[in-house]
Order: C-alpha cells, then sequence, then structure tokens
C-alpha cells in the first residue's frame, strides 16, 4: 500500500474528513472532528492509526512494520510502515480498526449524530 491508497481507503469510511492541522506535512482523517488516521506526507512511507491497548502490543510484535507511533500516546496509537511487512490487507484491516475505535469513544448524542448520516 502506498500513502494515496490508503488516504483514499480512509476517505471511504463514513463522515471522513481529512485536513492539515499540524501543516502541510501531516494529513489528518477524522470521523465526525475524532481523529481516527494521519499520514506522514514528508516521509511518505507510514500511517498513524488508534488501536486497543492490547492489539497494540500483539501487533508490535509479530510485525516489524508496527510500531508505537512517534508523538502520540503510545498506549492507543501504531505507526505502520508501508515499505515493512504489513500488507494491504492488514492495513485496511488496521483503519477499520482505528475507525471503530474511535466511534466506540462517541458519546450517545455524538453516536445518533453519526447514525443519521446518510
Amino acid at each position: 500500500m502506498n500513502i494515496e491508497a490508503a488516504r483514499e481507503y480512509c476517505l471511504t469510511k463514513k463522515a471522513a474528513t481529512e485536513g492539515l492541522p499540524f501543516g502541510d506535512d501531516f494529513l489528518v482523517l477524522k470521523v465526525m472532528g475524532k481523529m481516527f488516521a494521519a499520514i506522514d506526507l514528508e516521509n511518505a512511507n507510514r500511517i498513524y492509526l488508534k488501536c486497543d491497548p492490547e492489539y497494540a502490543i500483539d501487533l508490535r510484535e509479530r510485525y516489524n512494520a508496527v510500531e508505537g507511533a512517534w508523538h502520540f500516546n503510545k498506549k492507543y496509537w501504531n505507526q505502520v510502515f508501508f515499505d515493512r511487512d504489513a500488507d494491504d490487507a492488514l492495513i485496511c484491516h488496521l483503519i477499520d480498526h482505528s475507525y471503530d475505535e474511535v466511534l466506540k469513544k462517541f458519546t450517545r448524542k455524538m453516536r445518533n449524530e453519526y447514525d443519521n448520516l446518510l
């Protein structure tokens, strides 16, 4: 996978938006204002994804491509390198997982708004 394919996949998620709040070299993808992914545009070789803490540890032990995310809370965020041992299917799965982790933290009001979106 590459950054453009990852970006396009993230944008297929319901209510996903993108922006550059931290500068031109760091693309942030959000759902209802909550970040679920970020892509390093400068190095163009990794995506940052939210993760269940226990699953994050398991992934880091199993894949060279998965590490604790630089400048993020490493308990909840991984950086996944495109040019290592994570194939496209795994990266898509981890994007889905990140998105779902964010949805799980929605308040009831946010969840109702999300459910009512087209």
